[in-house]
C-alpha cells in the first residue's frame, strides 16, 4: 500500500470513529467488556432436558459472502397434506452476553453493529459475534427457534417457540445461492456437499415465493432496495458497488417476517409485553401521490398500502431499469421506523412496508440489541419466569434503540459519503446522471450510480423534488467533512461531452 493510500484509510477511520463519538455511539469495547469476552473459552451449553435436539435437521445459514456474524439458520419438511413445517434457528446471544454485564452495557450503549467503508464497529465483541454466539458452519451452538406450519397459499397456520440445540450444515452466501436459484448459475460446492440439501433448499425457495406473493396481495410494498457496499483491493478502497435484493436474500427477508410475527405473537399469548418495530403511514403521501400521477397512475388522497403496492408492482414490470430509482424515491418518502413498547392488552400499530400488524425484532440479536431484548423476553416466558424489564425500562429502551438506531444510520451515510468524495476527487467537472433522493429547506440531494454515490445539487435545484431525475456535474468533493457537491447540467452540455 501507498503512503498515500494508507493516509486515505487511516482518514476514513478517523472519520468513522469521530462520527460515532458525535452520535453517542462508542466506538471501541470498554476494558471490562473485553475482560469478559477474554474470559468466555467455548459456546455457551445448557443442559436443560426442554431444550430439544435439532442437530440432524438440515439446518444452513445464508447471508452475505463475507459474514461471520451468523444469526439465524433455516431448514423445511414438506408435510403429507402439502403444507410445509418450516423452522429458523436464531442464536441464543443471551447465554454467553448477561444482562446488565459490560458487554450488555455496550450493547444497550450503542443498540446495533455499524457498518461503514472503513470498517466494522460491532454490538458485541467479534470472539462473540463470529465465533461463540455466531451459528457458524459445523459448529453445535444453543438457539431459540421459530416451528412454523405454513399452507399452501403461503400463510402460517401455527407457530410455536422453544429452545434447541442446532448444527449448521452449510454456510451458504446470497449471491451464489440466488444464481442457482435463478438457473443462471451452476449449484453451489456448499449445497452439494450436503446430500439432500438442494431439495431443501428448493422447497424454501417455494416457500418464500408463497409467503411473499401472500404479503404483497396484503398490501406489503414491493420495494427494491439498493445497498452500496465498499470494494477493496487489498486494503485500497476501489469502488462503491450498488447490490441490489435477489431471490437468496429475499427468501431470507421472508422467513425473518414470518419468524418476527410469530414471535410477537408467543410474547401476546403470554401476556408478555413486546418491543414492536412500526412504520407509520408515509410522512409525504401527497408526493408519494405526485410521483405516481407524473407516471399515468392515480392513487387515492388517503394512504393506502394496497394501492401503493398496485402501482409498484405495476412499474415494476412497465420499467424494471429504473425501478430502482422509483424504489429509492418511495422509501425515502415513507419515513423510518421506530420501536415502540407494547402491551399484551394494546393494539398494535402494524408495519405499513410489510402490510403487518404484529411485528417485531428478533431474528438478528449478534447485530441489534431490540433483538436480544426480545429472546430475553422469549426465554424468560418459555422459562416461566417474570418479565426480565420494568415497563418504564422497555419503554425507554424503544426510545434509545430508535435514536441510536438513527444515529448509526447517519454514521454509515456519512462515512460513506467521505469514501465517495474519496472516490471521486480525481474527477471534478465529469457529468452524471442522477436522481433526487432529499428535498426540503435543508437542501436538495441526489444520487449517482457509479461509484453509488449522493451528494447535495449546489446549484440548480429549483422546482426539483424527490424522484425527478436530471444531469449533474461534480464541483467539489470534501474528504474529511463528507461533501459531494454537484451543479445541474443542461441537456445540451450533457450531450455534447457524451
Amino acid at each position: 500500500m501507498t503512503q498515500q493510500e494508507l493516509h486515505a484509510a487511516a482518514l476514513l477511520d478517523n472519520i468513522a470513529v469521530r462520527a460515532m463519538t458525535e452520535r453517542g455511539l462508542v466506538p471501541e469495547f470498554s476494558k471490562a467488556a473485553i475482560a469478559e469476552s477474554n474470559a468466555l473459552n467455548s459456546a455457551a451449553s445448557d443442559t436443560d432436558p426442554k431444550i430439544v435436539d435439532l442437530r440432524e435437521l438440515l439446518w444452513a445459514s445464508i447471508d452475505n459472502d463475507d459474514s461471520r456474524d451468523l444469526d439465524q439458520l433455516s431448514v423445511a419438511q414438506a408435510q403429507p397434506d402439502g403444507s410445509v413445517k418450516l423452522w429458523v434457528a436464531i442464536a441464543d446471544v443471551d447465554a454467553a452476553v448477561k444482562q446488565a454485564s459490560a458487554i450488555d452495557d455496550h450493547a444497550r450503549t450503542n443498540t446495533t453493529s455499524v457498518y461503514t467503508a472503513a470498517r466494522i464497529f460491532p454490538m458485541l465483541p467479534e470472539k462473540l459475534s463470529t465465533d461463540l454466539t455466531s451459528l457458524g458452519e459445523n459448529q453445535e451452538r444453543l438457539a431459540v427457534v421459530v416451528e412454523m406450519l405454513v399452507a399452501a397459499d403461503g400463510s402460517v397456520t401455527q407457530s410455536r417457540l422453544y429452545r434447541a440445540h442446532v448444527r449448521n450444515h452449510a454456510k451458504l452466501a446470497y449471491n451464489s445461492l440466488a444464481a442457482w436459484l435463478d438457473g443462471q448459475a451452476p449449484i453451489p460446492a456448499r449445497v452439494t456437499a450436503v446430500p439432500g440439501l438442494d431439495e431443501l433448499l428448493r422447497l424454501q425457495d417455494r416457500v418464500a415465493q408463497s409467503m411473499k406473493a401472500l404479503r404483497h396481495r396484503h398490501g406489503a410494498l414491493s420495494l427494491q432496495t439498493i445497498e452500496a457496499r465498499p470494494v477493496f483491493d487489498g486494503d485500497t478502497l476501489t469502488d462503491l458497488r450498488a447490490e441490489e435484493s435477489n431471490r437468496a436474500k429475499g427468501l431470507i427477508e421472508d422467513f425473518m417476517i414470518a419468524a418476527n410475527s410469530a414471535t410477537v405473537k408467543y410474547l401476546v399469548e403470554q401476556r408478555f409485553p413486546s418491543l414492536r418495530r412500526v412504520l407509520r403511514s408515509p410522512e409525504r403521501w401527497d408526493r408519494i401521490v405526485a410521483l405516481a400521477a407524473a407516471l399515468g397512475e392515480p392513487l387515492p388522497s388517503q394512504a393506502s398500502a394496497p394501492a401503493l403496492e398496485a402501482f409498484l408492482a405495476k412499474r415494476r414490470q412497465a420499467d424494471p431499469l429504473r425501478f430502482a430509482d422509483l424504489s429509492l424515491s418511495v422509501i425515502k418518502l415513507l419515513g423510518r421506523g421506530e420501536y415502540v413498547l407494547e402491551l399484551p392488552e394494546q393494539s398494535a400499530e402494524g408495519h405499513f412496508g410489510l402490510a403487518v400488524s404484529d411485528y417485531t425484532h428478533s431474528t438478528a440479536p449478534n447485530r441489534r440489541f431490540p433483538d436480544l431484548i426480545t429472546q430475553r423476553l422469549v426465554k424468560a416466558a418459555l422459562a416461566g419466569q417474570p418479565v426480565p424489564y420494568a415497563l418504564d425500562q422497555l419503554h425507554a429502551l424503544a426510545l434509545h434503540c430508535s435514536q441510536q438506531e438513527d444515529g448509526a444510520t447517519k454514521v454509515e451515510r456519512q462515512v460513506r459519503k467521505s469514501a465517495a468524495a474519496l472516490l471521486l476527487r480525481s474527477r471534478i467537472g465529469e457529468l452524471f446522471d442522477a436522481i433526487v433522493t432529499g428535498a426540503s429547506a435543508k437542501g436538495t440531494w441526489v444520487r449517482i450510480d457509479k461509484p453509488a454515490a449522493e451528494g447535495r445539487l449546489m446549484r440548480g435545484f429549483e422546482q426539483l423534488d424527490v424522484g425527478d431525475r436530471l444531469h449533474v456535474r461534480l464541483v467539489s468533493t470534501d474528504v474529511e467533512r463528507g461533501f459531494v457537491d454537484f451543479a445541474r447540467a443542461q441537456d445540451a452540455q450533457h450531450a455534447q461531452h457524451q
